[in-house]
């Protein structure tokens, strides 16, 4: 599907950033929808995983290119069935050939891609995001702009992944396979979830707020990266302040799944071999 030479399509979109007079010159424009294409096709993502160094590259050329995408469209009228939409960016076509299933009113937008096997409920995909194989967006749960969502994830209902389109050269949020994030928990500012972890209901991370492993005799402290197969539910750290104490909210690691633990076990179970309630 990629006629043309990534290394030249990635300076095309680039020297249009840096400069985007030059988007009204056919060239530059092309190379913008040429760009947004593979991304819906899912022949390129937003960030990869580098396994030698177990760390997550962002292409921010891609980004980019969304961003200059928003400057080529205009506003227009989407109507489907009973559903009127007015917006800039196409929704997502080709689903029964993808074979993703989407849940009306479930919404994936032009640009982003749902592997085979992807169920989107009555919820979100932004443009630029990722999700993979087996995964559930569950009812209301958002995926933002960009955000890597991997396979076998479990959203669950309310669920807020936050986007992360600028800058371009941002991280964005990446949950790993096997995943379970409880309903109403919100991952922001380019948090990363390690595979097979479990986020509890209504846990909130961002990239500042640390989150505390109380599952040895010392607190060890991690930010915006939860480790594989951690179990996290929300949590108070005491800070003082000059209007006294008060409990600040933090994440707290109070565990790992075993290894006896199924993948799809349900928040519930996982909590309960951890005396906590979901």
């Amino acid at each position: 599907m990629i006629d043309v030479p990534l290394d030249e399509l990635r300076s095309t979109v680039q020297a249009a950033y840096a400069d985007r007079a030059l988007l009204s010159a056919p060239t530059y424009a092309r190379a913008v929808e040429r760009t947004l294409a593979l991304l819906d096709a899912g022949t390129i993502r937003v960030a990869t995983y580098d396994a030698d160094t177990d760390a997550w590259v962002t292409h921010a050329w891609i980004k980019e290119a969304i961003l200059l995408y928003f400057a080529l469209r205009q506003m227009e009228r989407i109507e489907i069935g009973p559903f009127e939409f007015h917006d800039k960016i196409p929704l997502k076509h080709g689903l029964v050939l993808a074979k993703v299933r989407v849940v009306p009113p479930g919404v994936a937008r032009y640009g982003s891609f749902l592997e085979p096997g992807a169920i989107l409920m009555p919820g979100y995909v932004n443009i630029g995001a990722h999700v993979g194989s087996g995964t559930m967006v569950d009812t209301w749960a958002t995926v933002g702009s960009c955000a890597q969502i991997g396979r076998d994830v479990h959203l669950a209902g309310g669920v807020g992944i936050g986007g992360v389109l600028e800058p371009p050269s941002a991280t964005p949020v990446i949950v790993e396979d096997g995943a379970f994030v409880g309903s109403r928990a919100i991952l922001v500012e380019g948090v990363r979830v390690g595979r097979e972890a479990v986020i509890g209901a209504n846990v909130v991370i961002t990239a500042s707020m640390p989150i505390l492993d109380v599952s040895g005799p010392t607190v060890v402290e991690h930010r915006g990266y939860v480790p594989p197969r951690s179990v996290v539910i929300p949590g108070v750290r005491l800070r003082r302040f000059p209007a006294g104490e008060f409990g600040v909210p933090c994440p707290l690691i109070i565990g790992q799944r075993s290894e006896s633990t199924d993948r799809k076990v349900s928040l519930n179970a996982a909590l309960r071999t951890f005396g906590v309630e979901a």
